[in-house]
């Protein structure tokens, strides 16, 4: 559903409000610009709607600017998918020459100068209401460089399930970890305080600032690549669960993480993962490592099929097809 005949708003945007009505959540505003295409199929669990965030083309270019507020009514249950990994091409013209004017701040400058794709997202939840914020990885593309932020409000009893994953890229294309950039915020207050904020840069752009030659630090190529340094996985991720409709899914989680044996072993596992409270354990992070995003993602599958309670089964097997 795209924005009512008349009403303009600007490139990239979008706005997601829903309330309950009965037993149905019932949209009052589902508005997006190109590239941000935002569809709702019909659901048949009460109180659980779905939306799918696409973007026009299967992917995002250098420059591209994504906005999306959403505001998730009392009592509903919002799932927010996306229909395959978000595609991050790479910036348009002079892209290499353009990262000569990075600095050292983990912060983007002028996105005009160096076409960085960005997305940021506001997000409210209200009483008794849940949002489970579950898309594919973002796959960014050789040369890409791309910057996340999401934040989200939540009532006190309200409850958010939040992935936040990256691929190595199109390893099919000889492609591993091959992007300029990755900058990815997430952050959550409860009743206006903050619990948590997770903040990832992964930062190719150092190769191309290098000197030659420098006599105050390593020489270029001492430099080690994101590949160098996050090999041999391919993918990382984030499970942000905080909220008493989460409790189900953490007490399975907690009780498998306590049955886990370390010990040293003389090759990498093919998946790691790891769990950690947050907020005097109000919340729960888990952390995941996969050689394949195949391993993530069927891991998480499995993981978190205890939403199948809280959302429905058909609608959870919409999740990690």
């Amino acid at each position: 559903m795209s924005s009512m005949v008349g009403e303009s708003i600007p490139a990239g945007t979008g706005h997601i409000t829903c309330d309950l009505h009965s037993s149905t959540v019932v949209f009052s505003k589902l508005s997006s610009s190109y590239p941000l295409k935002l569809l709702s199929p019909r659901v048949s669990e009460h109180g659980v709607a779905i939306v799918y965030m696409l973007s026009y083309g299967g992917g995002l270019v250098g420059g591209d600017r994504m906005q999306l507020v959403v505001e998730v009514g009392k009592e509903c249950k919002l799932i927010l998918l996306s229909q395959g990994s978000t595609k991050v091409f790479k910036t348009r013209a002079s892209d290499r020459a353009s990262t000569r004017l990075r600095r050292s701040s983990p912060q983007p400058s002028s996105p005009s100068l160096q076409a960085v794709t960005t997305q940021s997202m506001q997000v409210t939840i209200d009483p008794d209401s849940a949002l489970f914020l579950l898309p594919d990885p973002v796959t960014c593309f050789r040369s890409a460089s791309y910057t996340q932020v999401q934040t989200f409000h939540l009532a006190r009893s309200a409850s958010i399930v939040l992935l936040d994953w990256v691929t190595s890229g199109r390893r099919s294309m000889g492609e591993d970890w091959d992007f300029l950039r990755y900058y990815s915020v997430n952050e959550v207050f409860v009743e206006g305080r903050r619990v948590a904020r997770d903040v990832l840069l992964l930062d190719n752009s150092s190769l191309d600032t290098q000197p030659a030659s420098c006599s105050s630090g390593p020489s270029r190529t001492s430099l080690r690549t994101l590949k160098d340094r996050l090999a041999p996985y391919s993918c990382y991720a984030m499970l942000f669960l905080y909220g008493p409709q989460t409790h189900g899914v953490v007490t399975d989680l907690q009780a498998k993480y306590r049955s886990i044996s370390i010990f040293k072993r003389t090759v990498p596992e093919r998946f790691l993962w790891s769990l950690s409270p947050v907020d005097d354990g109000k919340g729960t992070v888990i952390r995941a490592a996969g050689v394949d995003t195949e391993d993530v993602k069927n891991w998480f599958k499995e993981a978190l099929k205890g939403l199948e309670a809280v959302v429905g089964i058909d609608e959870y097997r919409k999740v990690f097809l």
